[in-house]
């Protein structure tokens, strides 16, 4: 029968099982030997389970496997050896005669075993040994097979390296130098191994090559990590001895993979009191490294690290003569211009951690952030970026993006950010989208921190900086989407509520700042922009009258901000709105009325002319011109500042503009708000009481009645009568002589005979409901023993 073809992945399980299974047999006769005290036949049965890791057939992960079963075999000949030493075999004899054992890998293993035993029973000659053993592994040139011989070497020796700065008793035990000698030496040559690997086999295995030594990277690094463990050695022997050796390796071996792990290594095994005194040489080794090494993930480990250092409460923190930022800010340089094909996004990256290591080393240093701000305008000037140019969803948009919203998210202050003459720049180099996000950013920030703009400067500053979101821009859309155009212009006029300067004075300098920038918004934005303005320029106007005794000139000043307010209204009419602008004249109006300052009425009179003028002019729709003329008629009302000159064509212009309504049913209502003028609105003759005018109150009332009657649908009519019937109800009350009992009981009549006509539906209940509820009001009161209201007596209910 044909044999079937075994997968890779079967072929590494069934080769590692095989040769798992020698180890058993052979370590089961080794330790027999060894019980029996068969020393040679336990060495040599050692010598034929240690053949088994000869092997160049098995992947990394199964040679991982079997190592680690041998390893375990070889502590049992070790502890067998440590126990004959103490019944008096001398172990240097042993030692010699190990190295006649007939293969090279396993002689080593023996050896190393060996002399970790010699060197344990026998102090004095550790240095010797050790140098000895670190220089016969030079015998294995495989790279996988030398890898673990010399990382056994490596685990064998963790606990009796030398770690002194003086030799005991002038024995040859060794100091901490052998020490960092014998690590360098095992270091340099794994590393060779290691690179090795890289060129061995066929081309189209790279990434296979690749990935294996990926997971073999952990042996190499361990040398470090046993650097780094040894307490003798300290700052100085750090910088002259250690880290010259490691980088010299790093750099000269040229290889990306070996040079971006041995450099993330450093960084993370060896303290930050280490890296801080030798930024400098580990900066200018990170701009000698091959191309393919991320520079950017390196540097960036290094300054996370060193900025957490500086934050951490159990440190003395950055010495003030160690000028961190600086030496950064060159080094960085210096990596840069060394790497000229550096992607943009990753030269932005660098800038970012730059800003992350001043903010938390240097918060109070603004001019730190601005000059990383300004080498990144630099940079981007000589990669000839052009502005408008970054794509908001690129790699690079979103780095300079992350850089940006770092100061705005750390300062919490929009004026923070005005320091940084460098900042606005960079917002230029977006594309429309990039720009209108990172300025929502930013008044998102102003509005959830309250943060107030006090100065006019400020405000212009401001404002350019956002400026995507307040003017048109030659690069946006042509079609927005409505509801987000609408929700960021809210925002904009919310942001107008946080320009509030210290004095009346100067805010009045920012209004019209603020109204320089809005005005030119063009006619979709000014709807939002413009009406905020204008009430805090009434806002304005009350803080003068307050400050009348301290202020001889407040009307004048008062008169400049309604002038303000007419020509920022009379905008809004340009862009084609009606309503909005009417209702701004109206508010000035009422604001100008009760400011009462020298030229109140004029100014109260023309804003209510052109809030007339609007409704004429602009308001076509019959539903919009009853809501208007209701809306000028009830501000009207509540105004006392006209005199009778004025006050009476308002009154008739309003009682012309309510007759004159397309449809009846609008008008007779009109009309009826109208009668309340002539009874309720004051003038500077009545002081301030009201005209109570009852015969035109009543010509009104009648006026309205006709109307209702010309009315062609029944059901309208009726609602019409018991709306006019309650109008007529409140002057009664209100004491109006020419409204009396028989006027009241013929309405009753009117609606009663009219009521039964109507046809069933929702409509009519509701008229019912509330003629009915007209009725039991009046029975109220006629039950009441009230003396001083007007007699019901007579009222037929």
């Amino acid at each position: 029968m044909p044999q079937t073809q075994l997968s890779p992945m079967e072929e590494q399980e069934k080769l590692l099982d095989d040769a798992q299974q020698v180890v058993k047999v052979q370590s089961f006769q080794m330790k027999r030997c060894l019980d029996k005290g068969k020393l040679m036949d336990g060495l040599k049965h050692a010598s034929n389970m240690l053949g088994e890791l000869r092997t160049s057939l098995l992947s990394p992960k199964s040679y991982y496997e079997l190592y680690m079963q041998v390893c375990d075999e070889l502590r049992y000949l070790e502890q067998y050896l440590l126990d004959e030493y103490q019944k008096g075999h001398r172990i240097s004899d042993l030692y010699e005669l190990v190295q006649y054992a007939g293969n090279i890998v396993p002689r080593l293993y023996l050896l190393i075993t060996v002399g970790i035993v010699y060197i344990k029973t026998s102090q004095h000659s550790r240095k010797d040994i050790l140098k000895d053993l670190v220089e016969m592994c030079r015998g294995v040139q495989h790279p996988l097979r030398g890898l673990f011989l010399r990382n056994y070497l490596l685990q064998c020796t963790r606990n009796i390296l030398p770690d002194c700065e003086q030799e005991e008793n002038e024995n040859k035990s060794g100091v901490v130098e052998d020490s960092i000698d014998f690590i360098l030496l095992n270091f340099g040559e794994m590393n060779k191994l290691w690179v090795r690997m890289q060129h061995q086999g066929h081309t189209r295995h790279k990434e296979k090559r690749e990935k294996e030594r990926m997971e073999l990277r952990i042996l190499v690094g361990t040398n470090l990590v046993r650097l780094s463990q040894l307490e003798t050695i300290d700052q100085e022997r750090y910088q002259k001895v250690v880290l010259p050796d490691v980088l010299e390796q790093a750099v000269s071996c040229k290889d990306y993979i070996a040079q971006e792990y041995l450099m993330e290594c450093i960084i993370q095994v060896f303290p930050d009191e280490f890296h801080l005194q030798t930024l400098n040489q580990f900066l200018k080794a990170c701009a000698d490294v091959c191309p393919e090494v991320n520079v950017k993930n390196i540097i960036i480990a290094l300054i996370d690290r060193l900025a957490l250092f500086a934050c951490r409460d159990d440190t003395a923190g950055i010495p003030q003569e160690l000028k961190l930022f600086d030496i950064f800010s060159q080094q960085i340089a210096a990596v840069i211009q060394a790497r000229e094909d550096m992607a943009t996004e990753d030269v932005v990256a660098l800038q970012v951690s730059l800003i992350n290591l001043a903010l938390k080393c240097y918060p109070d240093r603004v001019d730190y952030i601005d000059k990383v701000l300004e080498t990144t305008s630099e940079i981007f000037n000589k990669l000839k970026i052009e502005p408008s140019s970054l794509i908001h969803n690129t790699a690079v948009a979103k780095e300079l993006s992350r850089m940006l919203k770092i100061p705005i998210d750390n300062y919490n202050n929009v004026l923070t950010l005005l320091e940084l003459k460098h900042f606005g720049p960079l917002f230029d180099y977006f594309d429309y989208e990039g720009r209108k996000n990172m300025s929502l950013y930013v008044i998102n920030n102003a509005l959830d921190n309250g943060t107030q703009i006090p100065l006019q400067d400020q405000v212009d500053q401001v404002l350019t900086l956002v400026a995507t979101l307040v003017q048109d821009q030659s690069d946006q859309p042509e079609e927005e989407d409505q509801e987000d155009f609408a929700e960021e212009q809210g925002l904009m006029g919310r942001f107008i509520n946080l320009l509030l300067a210290d004095n009346a004075d100067q805010q009045y300098l920012i209004l019209n700042a603020a109204r320089k920038h809005f005005g030119s918004g063009g006619n979709k934005r000014i709807k939002y922009t413009l009406p905020p303005l204008v009430f805090g320029a009434f806002r304005l106007a009350f803080q003068y009258k307050d400050l009348a005794d301290e202020d001889d000139k407040w009307e004048k000043k008062c008169q400049k901000i309604f002038t303000f307010c007419h020509q920022t209204i009379s905008a809004l009419i340009k862009a084609e709105l009606a309503e909005l602008p009417l209702r701004l004249f109206l508010q000035g109006a009422l604001a100008a009325g009760q400011i009462a300052y020298e030229n109140h009425e004029t100014v109260a009179y023309e804003f209510m002319s052109q809030a007339f003028s609007l409704y004429e002019d602009e308001i076509s729709d019959s539903k919009a011109q009853l809501a208007a003329i209701t809306l000028i008629i009830a501000t009207f009302e509540q105004m006392s500042c006209f005199g009778e000159e004025n006050h009476e064509p308002l009154r008739t212009q309003c009682a012309l503009a309510a007759s004159k309504l397309l449809k009846k049913p609008d008008q007779c209502r009109g009309v009826g708000v109208c009668s309340h003028l002539f009874w309720s609105g004051r003038t500077v003759e009545s002081e301030g009481k009201e005209i109570k005018d009852g015969k035109r109150v009543v010509e009104c009332l009648k006026k309205a009645l006709r109307i209702a009657k010309q009315c062609m649908d029944p059901t309208v009519q009726v609602q019409l009568f018991v709306e006019i019937f309650n109008r007529y109800v409140y002057f009664y009350e209100k004491g109006n002589d020419q409204v009396n009992v028989a006027i009241l009981n013929q309405l009753i009549e009117k609606v009663r005979e009219d009521l039964p006509n109507l046809e069933d539906n929702e409509e009519t209940e509701q008229i019912n409901k509330h003629f009915t509820n007209t009725l039991e009001h009046l029975r109220n009161k006629q039950e009441s023993d009230e003396s001083d209201g007007p007699s019901y007596e007579g009222l037929t209910l």
